[in-house]
């Protein structure tokens, strides 16, 4: 049966940011936006998106819960050289693994570093859970890794990006979500009730509104969603002409 007469493929995702450093603050994070907004451009649809300490029962928790609920997790953080980086560890017990010193992570390092600079703390980089596929890292050669549908890619964002560029190179992707904007010059209680109306007209699109100050008062963008360029297009016009008639109404 062809895809068309399928329907749209789907493929969802969650994100998962690791590290006390995010909760407490100190560190604003990066790499959720980024993720979402890259997924959305492939064809990924982002569902969800937690953010966990460095505890080992959080993230085996975290991981077991996305990974049985969507068709990839996107992990970041706590894969470093230091003592809080548990996430191997923790990804390795959610799965049910051993992890132990990868050849094939320690021979990066190994080239990267040289023999005689490869300490304990960096070896840590090199731990892998059984069974894992490595995730390449272009930029400080540590690498990542895949286990199951998780990729458990670097907190730091510039590393994480240049991984996720190397995992979505292999993975399935789905038909893309393509976005409408119309701008309103007026508040959403305005313009309420007739998006309302119109959602109901177009289940098959996704419809909302959001809200911001001008310097000549409230405008509202209302973002239209959907896979179906047609059923946009439709939808489109068809909040184009609510605006159009408020435009001409009394307030």
């Amino acid at each position: 049966m062809s895809q068309a007469a399928e329907g749209p493929k789907i493929v969802t995702a969650a994100i998962l940011v690791i590290g006390d450093e995010i909760l407490s603050g100190r560190t604003k994070d990066k790499n959720i936006g980024y993720i979402a907004e890259y997924c959305t451009a492939i064809g990924i649809d982002v569902r969800e998106v937690r953010v966990v300490p460095d505890l080992e029962e959080e993230i085996v928790t975290a991981v077991r819960a996305l990974s049985a609920r969507y068709d990839h997790v996107f992990s970041t953080g706590g894969i470093g050289p230091t003592h809080d980086d548990i996430t191997a560890d923790s990804m390795a017990k959610a799965f049910g693994v051993s992890i132990d010193h990868d050849p094939r992570a320690v021979a990066i390092l190994t080239e990267h570093y040289g023999a005689a600079s490869l300490n304990e703390a960096r070896l840590r980089m090199a731990r892998i859970p059984a069974g894992a596929a490595l995730i390449d890292n272009p930029v400080s050669k540590a690498p990542g890794f895949t286990i199951g549908n998780v990729h458990v890619m670097a907190g730091v964002p510039v590393i994480m990006q240049a991984m996720l560029d190397a995992v979505t190179a292999t993975i399935p992707t789905g038909t893309k979500m393509l976005s409408a904007t119309v701008p309103a010059s007026m508040g959403e209680g305005r313009i309420a009730a007739g998006l309302g109306a119109i959602q109901q007209d177009f289940p098959d699109v996704s419809i909302g509104s959001y809200p911001k100050m001008l310097d000549v008062g409230f405008a509202t963008d209302i973002v239209l969603r959907s896979r179906d360029a047609d059923r946009l297009a439709v939808a489109v016009r068809a909040v184009e002409e609510l605006i159009a008639s408020l435009l001409v109404t009394p307030r």
